[in-house]
């Protein structure tokens, strides 16, 4: 068993490589021990399109009955299906195979337990399980459920759009979005454009990540070509989005954040947002100005998950597109839901997103700046660098590595949870000052490496 497979936030790693019969077979059983150990009588599944994910779901089924826990299968869905089913069916836990935007020969596990996913140590529990062979002994139960009706009631029945019309092109990679997407936005009164519904493990049109633009450009191309007033792109697992304007423009994570939060400031003022250490410096000064409470918090979908709860936040959000409503919703990052929400401000305020975001101070910004820095050193390394930004006087924002502030501007550098890099990125308000202190971060940086 490959230790490194059990991240921060689920477990993945090479399919054929990592993710053996054997392993699957480990890990069913590990989770219908924890599951069953945390009272769950039951739990549900469900999978993505990847060409692996049957054979995983077989052994998995096979380990997890073995604890004497039931599965209820729910089939090919959406990882924000998964969630619902957990509030949904009469089920302890649930269990997602899904890569969700990682390359097709990869998969992972995303774990649920109550209404919730487990991350951090919870995750290396089961591995320990694994290592001990402590597993529970029982016979399960095997069923099946369809979900999507009542989360497509669910969604039907808390969207709308006062009979205006959207034109949205919605791109679902050939992932796990186009079957549920699709009839729910015709259903709520949008002309649908389609893109790549094709459910597909291969991802033969491009891969299924919106955070990276090359993977957006069919998208960009058919709104400039149907005049569509939105585009809107799915992950492979549908619990990340990605927005394309009017003008073809990406709409990143804090952008979306502002259009959301105005809208939700207009109906409970003073509420609370959680968003990380990477967004915009813009997004925590709108959000204030409009009077909301802006909170930074750490990277990682589970851990801005427990921090929205824990402040009892109306929506969370990250710039990779996880975005959390808690607002009218269940607290869970889902693609789809949130695509339905932008679309329901469009039609209620009769703009167009370029035109929501017009006012928005115009700032110069690096995309997400990835380095290689071993998973033994990477840690250290930014410990060093925040010591020496703060002995040197400089306002450093330690929440989840060093977010260093200035008055015009900022940069951070952090440890990544997922892989042997560190993550920087720099923002500024203009192009020069930008250069500025991303020379002076990463020369700090360098120093903290050969220190």
């Amino acid at each position: 068993m490959n230790p490194h497979v059990f991240r921060e936030y689920d477990i993945r790693g090479k399919a054929e490589r990592d993710l053996t019969d054997e392993f699957a077979l480990a890990l069913g059983k590990a989770i219908g021990t924890y599951h069953k150990r945390h009272g769950a009588k039951s739990t549900s599944l469900g999978r993505d399109v990847r060409l692996s994910g049957p054979r995983l779901r077989d052994r998995l089924v096979e380990g997890i009955t073995s604890t004497g826990v039931n599965v209820v299968d729910i089939g090919v869905v959406t990882t924000p299906l998964l969630y619902f089913s957990l509030f949904h069916l009469d089920v302890g836990g649930g269990v997602m195979i899904t890569g969700s935007h990682n390359p097709a020969d990869e998969n992972g596990f995303k774990v649920g337990l109550g209404q919730t996913t487990i991350h951090g140590e919870e995750i290396q529990k089961l591995r320990q399980l694994i290592e001990s062979e402590d597993y529970e002994t029982g016979q399960g139960s095997v069923s099946e459920a369809d979900v999507v009706p009542a989360y497509l009631d669910r969604i039907a029945g808390d969207i709308d759009l006062g009979g205006k019309k959207i034109k949205v092109v919605l791109d679902a990679g050939n992932g796990t979005a186009g079957p549920v997407a699709g009839p729910l936005f015709e259903r709520l009164g949008c002309e649908v454009v389609p893109l790549f519904f094709e459910p597909d493990g291969n991802f033969p049109n491009h891969h299924p990540d919106p955070t990276v633009p090359k993977n957006l450009e069919p998208l960009i191309a058919r709104v400039a070509e149907t005049g569509a007033t939105v585009g809107i792109g799915f992950d492979g697992d549908s619990d990340r989005i990605g927005v394309v304007d009017d003008q073809g423009n990406i709409i990143w994570g804090d952008k979306l954040m502002i259009i959301f939060a105005r809208s939700i400031l207009e109906e409970v003022p003073g509420a609370t947002f959680v968003s990380e250490v990477k967004c915009s410096k813009t997004m925590y000064e709108d959000i204030e100005q409009h009077g909301g409470k802006a909170i930074m918090w750490k990277t990682g979908h589970s851990l801005i998950k427990a921090k929205m709860k824990q402040e009892g936040a109306e929506l969370a959000g990250e710039m990779s597109g996880h975005i959390f409503f808690g607002h009218r919703y269940y607290g869970f990052d889902d693609a789809i839901y949130s695509g339905a929400r932008l679309v329901e401000i469009l039609a209620r305020t009769g703009k167009t997103p370029s035109e929501l975001l017009a006012d928005v101070p115009q700032t110069f910004y690096t995309p997400e700046i990835r380095t290689d820095c071993p998973d033994e050193l990477k840690f250290p390394v930014v410990e060093r660098l925040k010591k020496r930004m703060k002995d040197e006087g400089y306002d450093v924002i330690d929440v989840d590595g060093a977010r260093v502030k200035f008055p015009d501007g900022w940069g951070l550098v952090r440890a990544s949870n997922t892989g042997p890099v560190l993550v920087l990125r720099f923002e500024a308000d203009s192009e020069a000052r930008l250069n500025e202190i991303r020379a002076l971060i990463e020369g700090e940086l360098e120093k903290a490496k050969q220190a």
